[in-house]
């Protein structure tokens, strides 16, 4: 049998239900040889016969589903001029949509940047897997068109960031056979908790196939966040079940229950840098350095890899062959997996011609994309190149993930070293970064925490990081997180100082979800998870990264949905336009009622204030290491939160109110309070104050 010359398109392998097109970029390479397995590891190879201006291709009739294949590609191997090719070396097709599992899930030596092989190496490397994209279950999905994005609104979305296996792994009411993998993901004990928090998208750290570095294998820790992918296109194998359906319908179904519920799906995309690594340290060949490491990786001027992303390389995402690639794996993982969006990972390297550019050939064309438009869109703003922190200046339709925000709550609360005018910036929208572009306020992405550095509950229970089981001697991980400990370093601490950090995590809380902004919520922050003061916990494969479940005092559950069913019913943090220093939606003064004075905008420690929202609402921040007495308006106002008091909520006539130290309290007047409103909130008590 012989290969058929095929098509140019589409890239990758594709299944027409006769047989399967083989196509393969690559700009510098003499020859390219698929190669096809079967179960018992014996090797065909044919060589691909056609090729159309750089991308080789070829079609094998009768070929199907379920094969095996891989790629051998020869050239010149002139390492000094950035060129890796060896026909001993079997690589992976960048478009694999399945891949197989590896030993330890880390590549061998032999396919080492320093190791000119002898031998082939196939047995140990991973390989394609041909999938069936026209029968799969997404398709038959869109055929009986009973598939409509939700399409939440920006303005009422509620992100719940997570790793699928931490997610679930040690949920009691999940059963082992499934917890931790994508199945879990629909399981309605998982869902039941989603919808009670009032979440609305729930955002997954990296899925796709992606592999433990070198030196974390050779320690015994293991690759657990997922941001060393390999192929973009495939799911990762760890996360499978195997307990009846294939990876990508367990996969499928997941996201399908999900959006019954009405959660969308986020995807955490890498697209800065990939497995290979470095040319110069620790890096392999085994897909695109082997393909055509000139167009795939930006190269320095001694053709070797640029390092702006910290991981030894960084995609050259300026080339229209590179481009293409990313688009079309993003369009896959809509149109397949009917994902609602994704969060790219330094994504000013995205936009790198080399310098930073909003006008950028792979952001240029995602904003002209009628399909990827128009779903959610975030970016990790910032890189380790020349000018990569890009805070505040990507385009329309992207949101932001904004630093800016985690650190000025994290100061104003815990340091008490923020003025109430840095901190109204930031709680209405960072305006100062987003307002002159011409982008809405929930295009600032409002996190206390993520998945990158302490948790919640560890912000304020640790002054120092301890990452020491990383295995680096504690030197990894951010030394700037402007925590506390409430006097005491660690977990075991007595009652008065657990109270001063519950109390503290109901501020930051009361903040976050107060805030214009979209809300970014690192799960398991609500039951009150601890990663033991471990602020980088990539490699933390185990019960120190994993959600541990209902951790009373601290599981502040029934909070938070309180909270997030207040931020629904106050309008004003729902709109889509700017406030004006002279709107009605929002009136700033001082406790005693009065405009606030440009003294006390810029005092510190920072002054007590009130928030006015549409004369309906006052929230009064206490930052004050003592209680403030504030002065309401006339009329009855009803209390609906006291970060102080939770649950406490209480009607008054009086036309003052002490705030306890370091306190939120939100009021709504009555006169404005419908019944509907009322039914949804904890009863208030029936003394009046």
């Amino acid at each position: 049998m012989s290969l058929d010359y095929g098509r140019p398109f589409p890239m990758g392998s594709h299944y027409d239900g006769y047989g399967v097109n083989f196509t393969l970029f690559s700009q510098n390479a003499t020859k390219v040889t698929l190669c096809l397995f079967d179960k018992a590891g014996k090797e065909i190879r044919y060589q691909l016969p056609g090729k159309t201006g750089h991308i080789w291709h070829g079609y094998l009739p009768g070929a199907g589903p379920g094969l095996h294949y891989g790629y051998r590609v020869e050239g010149k191997w002139d390492p000094e001029h950035g060129l890796f090719y060896q026909p001993q070396q079997l690589l992976l097709d960048p478009y694999a949509k399945q891949v197989t599992e590896i030993i330890d899930n880390t590549l061998p030596f032999t396919s080492s940047v320093f190791n000119v092989l002898e031998h082939d190496n196939s047995a140990m490397m991973p390989k394609g897997i041909i999938t069936d994209d026209s029968g799969c279950f997404c398709h038959s999905y869109k055929e009986k068109e009973t598939y409509q994005r939700l399409n939440t609104p920006w303005s009422e979305t509620i992100i719940y960031e997570g790793n699928v296996k931490g997610l679930t792994k040690l949920h009691p009411d999940i059963p082992n056979d499934i917890a931790g993998t994508y199945a879990a993901l629909g399981h309605p004990a998982f869902i039941s908790h989603l919808q009670k928090l009032g979440i609305t998208a729930l955002e997954l750290l990296p899925i796709q196939y992606h592999l433990t570095e070198p030196h974390l294998n050779n320690i015994g820790l293991k690759n657990y966040w997922g941001y060393n992918v390999l192929a973009p296109f495939a799911l990762a194998t760890q996360y499978y079940s195997n307990t009846g359906r294939n990876i990508m319908d367990e996969f499928r179904e997941a996201i399908k229950h999900l959006h019954k519920a009405n959660i969308e799906v986020i995807l955490d995309v890498v697209f800065n840098h990939t497995a290979e690594l470095s040319d110069q340290t620790e890096g392999y060949i085994v897909s695109q350095r082997g393909i055509d490491n000139q167009a795939y990786y930006w190269l320095n001027d001694e053709n070797k890899a640029q390092n702006w992303t910290g991981c030894g390389n960084t995609l050259n995402l300026n080339r229209p062959e590179t481009v293409q690639w990313v688009m079309d794996c993003l369009r896959y993982w809509v149109t397949e997996y009917h994902v609602d969006g994704f969060r790219f990972d330094l994504a000013t390297s995205l936009g790198r011609v080399p310098y930073f550019d909003v006008h950028s050939p792979l952001l240029t064309a995602i904003r002209q994309d009628p399909l990827l438009s128009r779903i959610k869109l975030i970016a990790e703003p910032w890189d380790l190149g020349s000018d990569g922190y890009q805070v505040g200046n990507f385009p329309v339709p992207f949101a932001e993930w904004n630093d800016t925000y985690r650190d000025v709550v994290r100061r104003f609360w815990l340091w008490k070293d923020v003025s109430i005018a840095t901190f109204a910036d930031i709680i209405t929208g960072s305006a100062k970064l987003y307002h002159k572009h011409g982008r809405p306020p929930y295009s600032s992405i409002n996190m206390l925490t993520s998945h990158d550095g302490f948790t919640l509950r560890d912000l304020v229970s640790y002054q120092n990081k301890h990452n020491e089981e990383n295995g680096e001697s504690n030197l990894d991980g951010h030394n700037t997180n402007y925590s506390v400990n409430f006097g005491e370093e660690g977990l075991i601490v007595n009652n008065q100082i657990e109270h001063l950090r519950l109390h503290a995590i109901r501020n930051l809380f009361a903040t976050l979800l107060l805030s214009r902004g979209t809300p970014h919520l690192l799960a398991g922050d609500e039951l009150g998870n601890t990663q033991y003061g471990n602020n980088n916990a990539y490699c933390q494969d185990n019960k120190v990264s994993w959600i541990k479940w209902f951790q009373p005092p601290y599981n502040l559950t029934d909070y938070i949905s309180h909270l997030i069913e207040l931020r629904r019913q106050i309008i004003p943090l729902q709109s889509l336009e700017w406030w004006e220093t002279n709107s009605q939606n929002i009136i700033w003064l001082n406790q005693h009622g009065e405009p606030i004075s440009n003294e006390d905008w810029q005092q510190l420690p920072p002054s007590p204030l009130q928030i006015v929202l549409a004369q309906q609402w006052i929230l009064m921040i206490n930052p004050l290491r003592n209680s403030a007495l504030f002065s309401l308006p006339q009329g009855q106002w009803s209390c609906l939160l006291d970060t102080a008091n939770w649950p406490r909520c209480y009607p008054t006539q009086k036309q003052q109110c002490e705030i306890q130290p370091s306190s939120i309290t939100l009021w709504r007047s009555s006169v404005f309070y419908p019944q509907s409103c009322a039914e949804k909130l904890p009863t208030i008590s029936s003394q009046t104050e």
